[in-house]
C-alpha cells in the first residue's frame, strides 16, 4: 500500500497539469464542461484512495508493533531475510520454513513481510521474516514507502542477507543492500551472509565469491543444496537464554515445560513422581514463572 502513494500522487499531479490553468481560473469558453468535471472526479477519488493508504498502513504498523512486542516478551528471536531484489529470498523461506510465499521473478513482489515460525535443529522457536527486495538507488520517497516493512530487518536479533550468487555483480549486490540499512538504521543487527544461487555459479565465481566473502553460507534454495547447514549456522547464531534453572514442575503445569522446550534450551528433562524435572537455560521472565518450582539446592 505504501508503494502506492506515491503513484497516486504523481498521478493526482498529472491530472492538474493536464487541467492547466482553465481549472484554476474558472473562466473561459468550455471551462465547466464534462472534461473539467471528470478531472476534479479522479482527483478527489484520489485523495480518498491516498488517505484510505495511509490510514490502512497506519493501522498495518501498529499491528507490526503488536506482534514485535508480542515476540519480545515471549521472548521468541526474531531472524529477517533481506537482500537485493530477486535473490532468492523468499523461494529461501519456502525452503526453511515451508512458508508457501509467494515467489515471482519480478521487482516488489514481495511487498509486505512474511513472518512465519521456524525450529533450530534442537527445537527451539524463532521467527523468520521475508522482506522487500532491494535494488541500487532505492528514492527516498520509497524507502519511505517501504519503511514500515523494513522495521522488521531493524527489529531482528538476526539479519540473513540473501545474495544471487549466479548475477554478474553479487558484490555490487551486497552495497546497495547494505546502503539501504544504513537508512533505516539497521546497521547493528547481526548479519549472516547466505549466498544462493550456488547450483548456477562455475566453479571458478565459487572460488572467487569465497575468497571475498568469509564466512558466509552457500546454498540453493531451489535444490536444496547447503539448507541443513544453514540451518545449524543460524541456530548458533541467533541470542541464547542465560539463565540457568533446576525446577520440578507438576504434571499440571504442562504449559511450563512446553514453553521451557519452545523459548529455551532443554539440558536435561526426566519424569518423576510429582512432575517433571527439567535443566535448563531461559530468559528471565520464563524464569521468573518457574522461581516457585525450583529444586531446593543440596546443603542450602
Amino acid at each position: 500500500m505504501q508503494y502506492m502513494l506515491p503513484r497516486l500522487r504523481g498521478w493526482g499531479e498529472s491530472l492538474s497539469r493536464q487541467a492547466g490553468g482553465r481549472v484554476a481560473g474558472g473562466g473561459g469558453i468550455g471551462t465547466r464542461g464534462p472534461g473539467e468535471t471528470k478531472i476534479e472526479t479522479d482527483r478527489r477519488r484520489i485523495r480518498a484512495r491516498v488517505s484510505k493508504l495511509r490510514k490502512e498502513i497506519a493501522g498495518m504498523a501498529t499491528a507490526r508493533t503488536t506482534q514485535r512486542n508480542s515476540r519480545d516478551r515471549n521472548s521468541t528471536p526474531s531472524v529477517a531475510i533481506a537482500g537485493y531484489t530477486n535473490a532468492g529470498k523468499s523461494s529461501l523461506l519456502n525452503r526453511l520454513t515451508d512458508a508457501g510465499v509467494l515467489v515471482q521473478d519480478q521487482l516488489f513482489a514481495t511487498l509486505d513481510p512474511t513472518v512465519r515460525r521456524a525450529q533450530t535443529p534442537d527445537g527451539r522457536e524463532f521467527t523468520m521474516t521475508d522482506t522487500v527486495g532491494f535494488v541500487r538507488h532505492l528514492p527516498h520517497q520509497l524507502v519511505d514507502a517501504f519503511r514500515s516493512t523494513l522495521e522488521e530487518v531493524a527489529a531482528a536479533d538476526l539479519l540473513v542477507h540473501v545474495v544471487d550468487g549466479a548475477d554478474p555483480d553479487p558484490l555490487g549486490q551486497i552495497d546497495a543492500v547494505r546502503v539501504v540499512l544504513n537508512e533505516i538504521d539497521a546497521t547493528k543487527v547481526p548479519e549472516l551472509i547466505v549466498v544462493n544461487k550456488v547450483d548456477a555459479m562455475s566453479q571458478d565465481d565459487v572460488l572467487a565469491l569465497r575468497q571475498a566473502l568469509p564466512g558466509a553460507a552457500w546454498v540453493s534454495a531451489r535444490t536444496g543444496e547447503g539448507i541443513e547447514a544453514l540451518r545449524d549456522v543460524i541456530a548458533a547464531r541467533l541470542p541464547h537464554p542465560h539463565v540457568d534453572v533446576d525446577v520440578l514442575v507438576p504434571y499440571d503445569r504442562g504449559d511450563l515445560v512446553a514453553r521451557v522446550h519452545r523459548d529455551g534450551e532443554v539440558v536435561e528433562e526426566r519424569h518423576e513422581a510429582t512432575g517433571t524435572r527439567l535443566t535448563a537455560r531461559v530468559e528471565p521472565d520464563l524464569a521468573a514463572l518457574l522461581v516457585d518450582y525450583a529444586v531446593p539446592v543440596a546443603g542450602v
